[in-house]
């Protein structure tokens, strides 16, 4: 006999904590990226009525580099500052231009549907447009509390 579930699978706290210790640990192997926030694009995010926008500040970084991907409710933006080589006919150099990986993942409070998500690049910003599913546009219902006790 198996025991009912507690939780949805969205929902399962357990499963979104193993998620986020699997982020935590993920970033060990990755080396820093100090010009794009250390191996993790800045990123706002704003909700409206009907969407989440996100946008991550991506300086230097092209189109073709960049990987946006949604696993379940886990929206994953990834990819790679590619270093450009340059040649220097002085004896000294010096170049404060970082390159290397980056990863950037954050829970949404509800799983997209199938075509919800645009992406746009544009000058080394990339934005997002999450549009909300129709059962997470609902309104809360409130629910008349009666006095005295319940019909028996």
């Amino acid at each position: 006999m198996s025991l009912p579930r507690l939780w949805s699978q969205e929902l399962d706290p357990f499963r979104m904590m193993r998620r986020e210790m699997e982020n935590v640990f993920r970033g060990f192997d990755q080396k820093p990226s100090p010009g794009i926030g250390a191996g993790a694009p800045a990123i706002s995010v704003a909700e409206t009525s009907h969407a989440f926008e996100v946008t991550a500040e991506l300086p230097g970084v092209d189109e073709k580099d960049i990987n946006v991907s949604l696993d379940d409710n886990q929206l994953v933006i990834s990819g790679e500052k590619k270093a450009e080589s340059t040649k220097e006919d002085k004896d000294w150099h010096i170049e404060e231009r970082s390159y290397g990986s980056f990863y950037r993942s954050m829970f949404l409070p509800f799983e997209p549907e199938e075509g919800a998500v645009e992406a746009h690049f544009d000058n080394g910003v990339l934005h997002l447009l999450i549009k909300k599913p129709v059962k997470a546009l609902k309104s809360a219902k409130t629910i008349p509390v009666k006095t005295g006790a319940p019909p028996s």
